[in-house]
């Protein structure tokens, strides 16, 4: 308020008389009349001179200790009966050259392709994994179980006290030979795990001529035909909960996949169950339905609304991870690109 009074009264009133009239110290009116000026920085007597701190920004780029914390940098010059700062002096001095930052922000992440494999036919790719089975007295078995991702069908199985890469690379072993498995003919796809990783199973495949693929980490949907296989085991009307030993687990899992292959009807199959696909007899078996479907629409046309029911086809690829219509990604991956 004081600044135009004294424009507007600048002929009646001299500066210090309008700011004995408002009670200002007329040097506070010139002060504020003055432009601004910045505040020189203090500089601290205790401070490091220049050639100093370039000496330790040298010391800091040393190879010994271009990957280590100040901290470290210190405790290592004090064995050397050498102290040249503080541990805070060099937090600032390189703070000062933008190179202090989060370490975290600075971590270069392995990136995993998405697994992309498809089957088109049996004995192309096989799916497989292991799962805990409990037991009464609080511990658990181990069951292997490989199947065959296009007809469902399981190939091989195991239960065995533990997880061990030598009974993995013996139930792929004696399935693959058992199925007649021909070198560059097999993806066999698994999770992460340290028996799916191990190099005695990667040294087998490798001489058995399978590719070996794996999920992704911490991704739970790249391996969904063992998951639902455990499922469907695990929520079977007969599945125990518990077993009492090894032996009673391997007698449940011997009717349960004998039922599995043979008996039952998988939605995914056209009903048809994993064995007749997986021998070849899904042509025949649909042929036999169609016949009967044919027969009971020449006897009652018109309880047919939609026209001669036909039996559901089998799928003609199955995918795991399957491409969305608008992407250009390849068919399938090879074992570089998930290792």
């Amino acid at each position: 308020m004081l600044m135009p009074l004294v424009k507007e009264q600048r002929g009646c009133l001299s500066v210090r008389q309008a700011c004995q009239a408002v009670g200002l110290c007329p040097c506070t009116y010139h002060r504020w009349q003055r432009p601004a000026s910045p505040p020189k920085p203090r500089k601290s007597p205790r401070a490091l001179t220049p050639p100093e701190r370039e000496q330790v920004l040298q010391l800091l780029h040393e190879s010994r200790f271009v990957d280590r914390t100040p901290a470290h940098v210190v405790a290592t010059l004090l064995d050397e009966q050498s102290y040249c700062c503080s541990e805070r002096t060099m937090y600032r001095i390189l703070a000062s050259h933008q190179e202090v930052k989060e370490r975290r922000a600075q971590a270069q992440r392995r990136r995993y392709a998405l697994p992309q494999l498809c089957a088109q036919g049996p004995k192309q790719l096989w799916s497989w994994d292991i799962s805990k089975l409990a037991l009464c007295d609080g511990g658990h078995v181990s069951l292997y179980a490989i199947e065959d991702v296009y007809s469902r069908f399981v190939v091989g199985w195991m239960v065995a006290p533990r997880e061990s890469a030598a009974l993995a690379c013996e139930l792929v072993s004696q399935t693959a030979k058992r199925q007649a498995i021909k070198p560059g003919q097999l993806t066999l796809h698994a999770d992460r795990g340290s028996v799916m990783r191990s190099d005695l199973l990667t040294a087998l495949l490798l001489q058995l001529g399978i590719l070996q693929t794996h999920s992704r980490p911490r991704v739970s949907d790249d391996n969904p035909f063992s998951e639902a296989l455990f499922k469907t085991l695990k929520y079977h009307p007969g599945y125990p909960g518990a077993f009492l030993d090894c032996e009673q687990a391997r007698a449940f899992c011997a009717t349960f996949f004998a039922w599995y292959n043979a008996e039952h009807k998988h939605s995914g199959l056209g009903y048809l169950s994993p064995a007749q696909v997986h021998l070849g007899q899904a042509a025949e078996h649909r042929a036999a339905r169609a016949a009967v479907l044919a027969s009971a629409f020449a006897r009652h046309p018109e309880r047919f609304v939609q026209g001669l029911p036909v039996p559901p086809e089998l799928p003609g690829a199955v995918w795991i991870n399957p491409p969305s219509p608008d992407s250009s990604t390849p068919e399938s991956i090879t074992k570089e690109d998930l290792q």
